[in-house]
């Protein structure tokens, strides 16, 4: 066999690969939006990816990793809203309005694959890990800057750093839709909250 047809096979096999992993990360990923990670099986996988049981653990030998490449797979398919533009603003109160406003329209649009992650991830110590490595050092860093922004001290930082964090919390929007606010409603609602304190 020449070198070149050896490179082609090689190639080909590289694609076939990743064609097969794809599958099945996003049929592990429609899984979790339809029913969550604790209900998704590896048959039921295998079966929308079109594969056998043993090539989706020869793929991801571990829940960690098929949890991280439906992770990435979802972020770049559906990213949040990025917060550059918002953390530019030099009001405090009108920086993070500018953040909540796009992020509670993305959770409302993400409601269901949202919820059904949150709440698997208590019973779910390999999708806690990821999430805490994809989410939540993200919205920990972002509540900071936030936070920051209204220049508290002492006990009113610990505050203000927790109304922040309240703030940007999928569940808070989640109990105010509930409750049937608009995306804008519930926005303003938690820029009183954090303001109030901050003691504006």
């Amino acid at each position: 066999m020449s070198s070149q047809s050896r490179k082609y096979l090689l190639k080909a096999r590289a694609e076939k690969q990743a064609d097969t992993r794809r599958r099945i990360v996003e049929a592990t990923a429609a899984l979790h939006e339809e029913i969550g990670p604790v209900r998704t099986t590896v048959a039921e996988i295998a079966r929308r990816a079109g594969v056998q049981r043993l090539t989706v653990y020869n793929n991801f030998p571990n829940e960690a990793e098929l949890f991280d490449a439906c992770g990435q797979h979802s972020m770049e398919r559906n990213p949040p809203p990025d917060p550059s533009a918002a953390l530019a603003i030099d009001n405090p109160v009108e920086r993070l309005r500018a953040v909540l406003r796009p992020l509670y329209v993305w959770y409302r649009k993400n409601a269901r694959a949202t919820e059904n992650l949150q709440r698997d991830r208590l019973v779910m110590p390999a999708l806690d890990g990821v999430m805490r490595i994809r989410m939540d050092q993200q919205f920990a860093h972002l509540a900071d800057a936030l936070a920051a922004g209204f220049a508290p001290k002492g006990r009113s930082a610990r505050r203000v750093r927790a109304a922040v964090g309240l703030a940007l919390d999928f569940w808070t929007w989640r109990r105010l839709a509930a409750d049937g606010m608009s995306d804008d409603d519930a926005a303003s609602l938690m820029v009183g909250a954090v303001k109030a304190a901050a003691g504006d």
